[in-house]
């Protein structure tokens, strides 16, 4: 039994009120359904009557966890979401499986590289997005027992990096680079790409840069303090993301500048999907996109390079 399973399991025998839902997505769950009986739920490939079904439960007094894969969550049953689980701000927890480039493989209709601004953009609803198992599993410990309904980007990968702050809804982490003072480059991430992150580090170093990796966990509540301090601090923050450019973390940094003072010396330079992306082989799909450590030096360092000419120029 996975830690999730475990997780789930523990959740039940303490509390009644928990219901777990699937729409045919049960890959890492596995070994619960004999274990909660009639509290777990495989309604079949029907997204829209899983979160009908989840959110007539919720406004009854019930915590409902529901997975299905992140695409179809987010698009097919989006005006449930809307109107069933935002609008009575109900206690559900939406897993959506195999998102961004995790869904390598397969082609747009599959693709969940919008999700993020399509939950961000509902009223009520918070936007969890992990880097392992388990700040997953950390993560869905304490939205469980929370009560708020949440859109959450399921990662079953296990960790890279040792995390340095317990979770908390709109508390980002400093992953590398908290005793840097004045980072030339800061990188704030999430999810998946937050772990490709990691990889950029060292390659970045070898040509003197010295880099900050800002974990940001949830955006929505995002970490504001975090955003601006970096703006200020450092001399370039990069937003990098498996999702489209339009409605994610770049967009959310742009939303912070209009909100606040804009520091004069603030460059940022955001690394995103364009469109929907190649399916292959994973490895594959970040290097056609360019989006493998080698690249993403690669363009990190093109683009600081080019900032700091640029500011001896104004200067």
């Amino acid at each position: 039994m996975n830690s999730y399973e475990q997780l789930l399991l523990r959740h039940c025998q303490e509390s009644d009120e928990l219901i777990v839902l699937t729409a045919e997505n049960r890959g890492h769950l596995r070994n619960v359904p004999p274990l909660l009986g009639n509290r777990f739920i495989d309604v079949g490939i029907a997204e829209q009557t899983m979160i009908g079904m989840a959110a007539g439960m919720a406004v009854r007094g019930r915590t409902v966890v529901t997975h299905a894969l992140a695409a179809f969550l987010t698009m097919r049953a989006f005006e449930f979401i809307r109107d069933d689980v935002g609008i009575p701000n109900a206690s559900v927890l939406m897993v959506g499986m195999v998102p961004g480039l995790l869904s390598d493989g397969n082609g747009p209709t599959h693709q969940a590289i919008e999700d993020v601004a399509i939950m961000r953009g509902i009223p009520n609803i918070g936007v969890f997005c992990p880097m392992d198992i388990d700040e997953f599993v950390e993560g869905m410990d304490y939205l469980i027992t929370d009560g708020k309904p949440y859109y959450v980007r399921y990662i079953g990968l296990p960790p890279v990096a040792a995390h340095t702050e317990p979770f908390l809804p709109g508390v980002a982490e400093v992953l590398h680079g908290n005793d840097i003072s004045s980072p030339d480059v800061t990188i704030l991430s999430y999810g998946f790409m937050c772990r490709i992150a990691l990889s950029i580090i060292p390659l970045l170093e070898s040509k003197n840069i010295r880099v900050r990796l800002v974990n940001m966990r949830t955006l929505k509540p995002i970490d504001e303090w975090r955003i601006r301090h970096e703006l200020e601090d450092a001399q370039v923050v990069v937003t990098l993301e498996d999702h489209l450019l339009t409605g994610g973390l770049y967009s959310i940094v742009g939303e912070v500048l209009l909100r606040n003072h804009i520091p004069e010396h603030a460059s940022v330079f955001p690394i995103a999907l364009s469109s929907w992306f190649k399916p292959g082989r994973l490895q594959e799909v970040l290097a056609y996109e360019g989006l493998d450590p080698v690249a993403l030096a690669s363009r990190i360092e093109t683009f600081f390079s080019t900032h700091i000419k640029e500011s001896v120029v104004h200067e």
